[in-house]
């Protein structure tokens, strides 16, 4: 057994696993809203965000850093970073809100990913 561990130690492989090595994750949502016809524009989503992550976690959650990389329009889809220790704090305060200016409305968690480039396509398609 020891002579197992003296070859792959001389084999100059050496293997490194990385937990949450990212700084940031990245989500792909959409906003459904019951009312397809209305519009938000990116700075309307990202005030909206603010406040789901108030409602839920108050102002600590409102301090939390949320970009907005690209948004949308026509679909309502966005992209949006966050620090990784926030992922779950974003995360549970979309999925909770269910009003958008006393409309009915739900945040749909598309992708998540600590990486941007998995975000660009999809496999399934």
């Amino acid at each position: 057994m020891r002579a197992g561990a003296e070859e792959a130690e001389s084999s100059g492989y050496q293997r490194v696993v990385l937990k949450n090595a990212s700084p940031h994750h990245y989500l792909k949502v959409r906003l459904v809203l019951e009312d397809e016809s209305a519009r938000v524009s990116a700075i309307d989503l990202k005030t909206f965000i603010t406040s789901c992550l108030r409602s839920l976690f108050g102002e600590v959650g409102a301090a939390l850093n949320v970009d907005v990389l690209k948004y949308d329009e026509e679909t309502l889809t966005a992209l949006l970073r966050v620090p990784s220790r926030g992922l779950v704090k974003l995360w549970s305060s979309l999925t909770l809100q269910g009003f958008y200016q006393n409309r009915v409305c739900a945040f749909r968690v598309l992708q998540v990913s600590p990486f941007l480039l998995a975000l660009t396509g999809n496999s399934r398609d």
